[in-house]
C-alpha cells in the first residue's frame, strides 16, 4: 500500500499547526514549538515524525523525555494513537513494549526513552537516528540534550532534524536562551549558526476546535497569574523578582549521577500535607545527602499526594532505598501523631520531628545561600521541585511549596552537621 493511500486525505490540521508543519520541514535543523497547555504542539510534532518515518523506509526516530515511562505514557499510548486514528487510519504498527519501540510496516522505527542517567540512556543512545523529538523540554537537562543530539546521525534520504516542545518556564531556561535569544546556554556566547534554530509559539486559543467547551475560559483563565502566563498565554517569564532560585542557577548546580561522590550521610526531608482530599497539597518528600567532597546533593524527589499512610510508606521506601540515617519531618500540623503513625504501621525509621518557627521564605534563605556558594548539586533534574524553587515568592504563589519545604528541611539537617573542619549554618 502506498504512503499516499495510508494518509487520510480528509484530515486537516489547524491553520497554526499547518504553519508549524511548514517550519518543521524548513531550513532550520532544530525547531522548538512552545506555548500553552493543549495547544496542539505534541500532536503536530508526532504527525511530522510519522510523515518522516513513512517517507524514509528503515529510518529510525526517537521521542525523548526525562523519564522514559512519561514518554511512553504521554506520547506512545496517548498522542500517537490519536494522530494515527485521525491522519493515518490504515497504518499498522508492530509494538515492541519490551525494548521500547514500535515498527512501521516499511521498517521504520520510533523509539521512546528517558534521558535520566538512572534509566541507562546509553541503551538507546548507542543507536543513530534521523529524528530526535524532545518532549516537555522544561523537564530536560541541557547537557543530556546535547549528548543525545550527537546521535542525530542516521544516513537516510531525510535531513536529520531535532524537534522540541515545552510549556515555557523562565527566561533563564536553556530553551529560551537557545531558541529565542540565540545564545549558547553553556558559554553564553552568540550562536555561530543562529538560523539553525527556529522557535514558534502555539497557544490553546488556536486549537479551540479540538478542546472541550469552556476549557480555556473555565480552566486556564482561572489559574494564578504566573501559571496563566505559562499555560494559557504560553509566555516565557522573567525570573521572578524575589525568588530565591533561578533556572540558570540550578542549571549550574547540576551533576550526572555517575559522577556522584560517596555519600557520607543521607536524610529524607518530609513536609506533610494537612489533609488527603483529591485537591489537597502534595506531601513533600525529598532525599538529600552529604558527599565525601563536602558538598550536598539532592538525590530524589519522591513527593506524592494521598492519605497519611500513603505518604508514610513512600517516605520509608525512600529512606531505605537511599540508606538514610534520619527522616526529618515537619510536625507543626501533626505533632506527635506523625511519629505514632510510623510506629503503628511498624515502619522502622529514625524519626526526627522538626517544628517551623519562621515563615517558609525565611526558612528557605539559608538553603538558597548554599546554592549561591555552589555547595549544592542536583543529581539529575527534578521538574516539579525546581518549578517551586524558582516560583516561590510570598503572596505570588498558589498552593503550598511542599517539595521546596521538604528540600529545605533535609538541607537544614545536613548543613547543621559538621563538614570537615567547618560548620555550615542554615
Amino acid at each position: 500500500m502506498s504512503r499516499r493511500k495510508k494518509r487520510n486525505q480528509n484530515f486537516e490540521l489547524t491553520p497554526l499547526q499547518r504553519d508549524a508543519l511548514r517550519h518543521l520541514g524548513g531550513p532550520a535543523d532544530y525547531t522548538l514549538l512552545y506555548g500553552g497547555s493543549r495547544s496542539g504542539k505534541t500532536f503536530v510534532l508526532v504527525y511530522a515524525l510519522l510523515v518522516r518515518a513513512l517517507k524514509a523506509p528503515g529510518s529510525r526516530h526517537a521521542v525523548l523525555r526525562w523519564h522514559g515511562n512519561a514518554a511512553r505514557q504521554a506520547v506512545w499510548m496517548d498522542t500517537l494513537p490519536k494522530v494515527m486514528k485521525c491522519a493515518f487510519p490504515e497504518l499498522r504498527v508492530e509494538n515492541n513494549r519490551t525494548d521500547g519501540f514500535l515498527r512501521l510496516d516499511n521498517g521504520s522505527e520510533i523509539w521512546f526513552a528517558g534521558l535520566d542517567e538512572a534509566e541507562s540512556p546509553d541503551r538507546i543512545l548507542g543507536r543513530e537516528f534521523a529524528t530526535l523529538y524532545f518532549n516537555e523540554c522544561s523537564e530536560l537537562n541541557y547537557s543530556a540534550v546535547s549528548l543525545a543530539l550527537s546521535r542525530l546521525a542516521q544516513k537516510t534520504s531525510l535531513k536529520p532534524r531535532g524537534y522540541f516542545d515545552c510549556n515555557p518556564t523562565g527566561k533563564s531556561h536553556w530553551t529560551y536562551l537557545l531558541f529565542v535569544e540565540k545564545i549558547d546556554p553553556v558559554s553564553r556566547q552568540k550562536l555561530i549558526f543562529p538560523d539553525n534554530y527556529f522557535a514558534m509559539q502555539l497557544n490553546p486559543d488556536s486549537n479551540r476546535a479540538n478542546l472541550p467547551p469552556d476549557y480555556i475560559e473555565k480552566t486556564l483563565a482561572g489559574l494564578p497569574e504566573r501559571e496563566r502566563r505559562r499555560f494559557l498565554e504560553g509566555r516565557f517569564s522573567d525570573d521572578l523578582e524575589g525568588a530565591l532560585w533561578s533556572y540558570s542557577l540550578l542549571e549550574q548546580c547540576r551533576i550526572d549521577r555517575d559522577r556522584l561522590p560517596v555519600m557520607t550521610r543521607t536524610v529524607v526531608g518530609v513536609d506533610p500535607a494537612v489533609c488527603s482530599s483529591p485537591d489537597a497539597d502534595n506531601t513533600g518528600i525529598v532525599v538529600c545527602g552529604s558527599g565525601a567532597d563536602e558538598k550536598f546533593y539532592v538525590l530524589a524527589d519522591c513527593s506524592c499526594r494521598g492519605r497519611a499512610e500513603v505518604w508514610a510508606e513512600q517516605a520509608v521506601r525512600a529512606y531505605r532505598k537511599y540508606n538514610a540515617s534520619k527522616l526529618v519531618c515537619e510536625v507543626n500540623n501533626g505533632g506527635e501523631l506523625f511519629e505514632h503513625l510510623f510506629q503503628r504501621m511498624g515502619l522502622d525509621v529514625n524519626f526526627h520531628p522538626v517544628r517551623a518557627v519562621k515563615d517558609k521564605y525565611a526558612r528557605a534563605e539559608p538553603a538558597a545561600a548554599l546554592y549561591q556558594r555552589k555547595l549544592v548539586r542536583h543529581a539529575g533534574i527534578f521538574p516539579e521541585l525546581e518549578e517551586e524553587m524558582c516560583s516561590y515568592v510570598p503572596g505570588h504563589f498558589s498552593g503550598s511549596p511542599d517539595r521546596m519545604d521538604a528540600l529545605v528541611w533535609a538541607l537544614h539537617e545536613l548543613a547543621l552537621s559538621p563538614v570537615g573542619n567547618r560548620w555550615i549554618t542554615a
